[in-house]
């Protein structure tokens, strides 16, 4: 039975690995990217009700939030289209986005599917500009257009041994529920398989950077933001081995490498 199941596990995981057509490289997706939607929409609202949001229309901060995300957002597309790359532009465009910016002392900004974006007054400090907020929304973003959140999610059904037949409907389902705010739940730090959630650090670093090149920001502002990301939480970090970011060192030393490339996208953008 148990051999059984272990071949069920392989088939499964062996039908369901596509090439990601922003990564370049085969990925697990055992989710609809429709239902991971739905689920985030949810999560989102809840979010936004139970923590405050700084207003767009007396907030200069929370603006800026709204305009740099929005510039990541058509450069993305913009950047698929010019690859020819007509799936992307198409899930694209049925990305409903919002960016928030919500009063909160923490170090933090992420992005659900679907385009839900949140950013962290306690992360301005630490940006202290444009590019570097666009740098840092870069890179929030490429996690959700890359799909990195259903390559965890599904990794992790397989790793429980979640019984999985096809693409797997969420809606209702407890333990897809837990696994979903296992991974996308604001703060959550999701343990197993380190090493391949680091192999998506460094995609999202990488794609990131040429993003918010694209957007008219410029990239070499990454590095002095990591320098100071790294000085802010430097007593706070475990071993790489034990962490699912890089450490510190290899990220900026990874980011350097992909400057040249970025720098060909950037055109200074005029606020």
């Amino acid at each position: 039975m148990k051999k059984l199941f272990s071949l069920l596990i392989i088939a499964t995981m062996f039908t369901a690995c596509h090439k990601n057509a922003i990564t370049g490289r085969n990925q697990l997706a055992l989710f609809s990217e429709s239902s991971l939607q739905e689920m985030a929409v949810t999560e989102y609202r809840s979010f936004l009700s139970q923590n405050p949001v700084v207003s767009q229309t007396t907030s200069k901060d929370a603006e800026m939030v709204r305009r740099v995300g929005t510039r990541i957002a058509k450069a993305i597309s913009d950047y698929y289209t010019q690859q020819g790359k007509q799936e992307v532009v198409n899930e694209l465009a049925g990305y409903k986005w919002e960016f928030n910016l919500v009063n909160n002392k923490e170090v933090n900004a992420w992005c659900m599917p679907g385009g839900k974006v949140v950013v962290y007054t306690g992360l301005l400090p630490i940006t202290q500009n444009e590019a570097a907020l666009a740098v840092v929304l870069g890179h929030e973003i490429t996690h959700a257009v890359a799909h990195h959140g259903n390559e965890r999610m599904s990794q992790g059904a397989v790793a429980q041994g979640l019984e999985i037949v096809g693409n797997v409907a969420t809606s209702g389902n407890s333990k897809y529920n837990t696994l979903f705010n296992n991974v996308f739940a604001p703060g959550a730090q999701v343990g197993f398989l380190l090493p391949n959630s680091r192999k998506q650090e460094y995609e999202a670093d990488h794609m990131g950077l040429i993003f918010a090149a694209m957007a008219g920001y410029n990239p070499r502002e990454a590095v002095p933001f990591w320098q100071r990301m790294a000085a802010a939480g430097s007593a706070q970090k475990p071993p790489e081995f034990l962490s699912t970011h890089p450490a510190d060192e290899n990220r900026i030393a990874k980011i350097q490498s992909y400057m040249d490339e970025a720098l060909k996208y950037y055109k200074p953008v005029r606020n």
